[in-house]
């Protein structure tokens, strides 16, 4: 079962102004900004203006011009910030066992350097 959308979360207030942001790349449907505790040199985050919970709120609920708008800005970003050369990663979380710290669908784009294993073996 789908949680609800928290519209008090740290990003929808983002795209309501109320929390600054250093911006990358701003659409009509999607916004590309930095985070503030990256995990490597280059660290951003992806997030559509909907109110989207997660990957498969976004993947079934969205329309097609957002789905479409995300995607290419995602990969402009990773244009934009020369990440095609030495290889990226872009991760989403989803729930509780995902580690999903914000109700709001995101991908973080990872790159700059070598990043190891995705998973740890259990």
């Amino acid at each position: 079962m789908q949680k609800p959308y928290d519209a008090q979360n740290i990003f929808a207030r983002i795209l309501r102004g109320e929390i600054p942001n250093k911006n990358v790349l701003e659409t009509d449907h999607s916004l590309v900004f930095h985070d503030i505790n990256p995990a490597a040199p280059v660290h951003v985050l992806a997030i559509p203006k909907g109110a989207y919970v997660d990957f498969s709120d976004f993947a079934a609920n969205a329309s097609a011009a957002e789905i479409v708008d995300f995607h290419r800005a995602c990969a402009s970003v990773c244009d934009m910030l020369g990440l095609e050369a030495g290889g990226y990663r872009c991760i989403t979380n989803a729930g509780a066992d995902g580690m999903q710290e914000v109700p709001h669908y995101h991908l973080h784009i990872i790159g700059g350097r070598a990043l190891g294993r995705l998973v740890d073996p259990a």
